[in-house]
């Protein structure tokens, strides 16, 4: 076991994390509602920016307890913010608003 908490906290100053969730349920859920379409366009806004995996890492998880019908949940930390509704038409508006349009931003805390 390798402990790379340094060098990662040296890299890396946001993760956000895109609810993929696809339970089988009366209620909707983000992997049912196009999650994994906005995860990628979450990675492409990042990667024509040069700050995915750079500065921002991006991962997919399990529920944010956030789930509806109108789009996918996702959270920046260490920002502490949290989205709901999020779509892949609307992933350039969020992003821009939390980095900056160029993800200039990155390292500030929004």
């Amino acid at each position: 076991m390798k402990n790379r908490t340094e060098e990662h906290r040296e890299r890396l100053e946001a993760h956000v994390f895109v609810c993929t969730n696809d339970r089988d349920s009366e209620y909707t859920s983000c992997g049912q509602v196009g999650a994994e379409e906005t995860a990628s366009a979450v990675k492409d806004w990042l990667r024509e920016r040069d700050a995915f995996w750079t500065a921002v890492s991006v991962s997919e998880t399990s529920c944010l307890g956030l789930c509806s019908e109108d789009g996918t949940a996702i959270s920046i930390q260490p920002r502490n913010t949290w989205y709901s509704d999020v779509t892949p038409e609307t992933v350039s508006e969020l992003l821009e608003s939390e980095f900056g349009p160029n993800a200039e931003r990155v390292g500030d805390d929004g």
